[in-house]
């Protein structure tokens, strides 16, 4: 993984990261092998996810301890990075090209890419979004290149995911499976926790006050916009965020004056992630927002290719708008 920081920042070891040895790699490999081959074979079936949340219980004891770390506190940067997983980028298909493309079978990368996230809390999706699918591909989709979304390949603003939803994802997980030949393509990642130094304290208050208003992303259909809400919420001292910059607007102009503050302070804070196959990067989605800088897709076959998936951190608190207690939010 290539981490890049504004001229301001020196690297630190605030991130936590953790790089598998090889035979933490292989243990991995086994494991999900083990999880891809389990009946059904399907990503999304309640009893391959039992299975993936029991097997999860075995993953290296380095990466269960980083992950019980992470969920106490993750960090100045709400980033945590696991380098080395198997994703047998040698035995890769083709990268995916269509639009709202989803893994439903249980591939040895879909099963990395769950494991993990079942260390993490529980996995989840959104009906409206991408049909439910619990792994998601994000992939260059021709024609979407100015799309702000996952399909696109132009700046992706900053934003908190799914920020208009009241039951947003508290972690996004991101696994690379082949990376951008170039390096052009990175995650941005920028947390509350440095941004809010750069504040001057009226903008704070202006931001903690329900002044703003955020409409659903062009991947979530039949999405309605949140009623007014602050940006920053909880502790005055350590609050959350909730913010979309394509998609949330001030709606009085002092408002406005503040969320252009915001934006520019997350920018100067920002670091880019460019991932390489075999890591996997998770995001506060709490304290932290991210983006995707621009990139050129030659759409091959062989193009950027993650798998995407949101974790929350107490399923219970969604158990009423959970059909069945499934993994997939109505």
């Amino acid at each position: 993984m290539t981490l890049l920081t504004s001229p301001r920042q020196a690297p630190d070891a605030e991130s936590l990261l953790v790089t598998l040895s090889e035979s933490e790699h292989r243990e991995t490999a086994a494991l999900a092998r083990e999880l891809a081959a389990t009946p059904p074979g399907l990503v999304d079936d309640p009893q391959w996810l039992a299975a993936a949340r029991r097997m999860s219980c075995r993953l290296p004891v380095r990466v269960r301890e980083a992950a019980r770390l992470y969920k106490h506190d993750p960090g100045r940067d709400g980033i945590l990075i696991v380098a080395g997983l198997p994703v047998e980028e040698e035995r890769l298909p083709l990268t995916p090209s269509k639009a709202e493309s989803v893994e439903r079978t249980a591939t040895l990368p879909a099963a990395v890419a769950v494991l993990m996230s079942m260390q993490i809390g529980e996995i989840a999706a959104y009906r409206a979004e991408k049909s439910g699918a619990l792994v998601q591909n994000v992939v260059p989709v021709p024609g979407q290149e100015e799309s702000q979304s996952n399909a696109g390949s132009t700046p992706l603003e900053l934003h908190v995911e799914n920020a208009f939803h009241p039951r947003r994802p508290d972690c996004v997980g991101l696994l690379c499976l082949r990376g951008d030949r170039n390096t052009n393509a990175g995650t941005l990642v920028s947390s509350i926790r440095r941004a809010l130094e750069l504040l001057p304290a009226d903008v704070v208050g202006v931001l903690q006050e329900e002044r703003f208003s955020t409409a659903p992303p062009p991947s979530f259909r039949g999405g309605a916009s949140a009623p007014a809400h602050a940006v920053l919420t909880g502790s005055a001292a350590d609050p959350d965020v909730v913010v979309d910059f394509h998609a949330t607007t001030a709606n009085d102009d002092e408002a406005k004056v503040a969320l252009e503050h915001l934006r520019t302070a997350f920018l100067e804070a920002a670091r880019t992630l460019v991932l390489r196959p075999g890591e996997m990067a998770f995001v506060d989605n709490r304290l932290a927002v991210h983006g995707r800088t621009a990139y050129t897709p030659r759409y091959d076959g062989h193009d950027r290719w993650l798998h995407r998936t949101f974790v929350h951190l107490d399923h219970r608190r969604t158990r009423g708008h959970r059909t069945g207690d499934g993994d997939v939010l109505d």
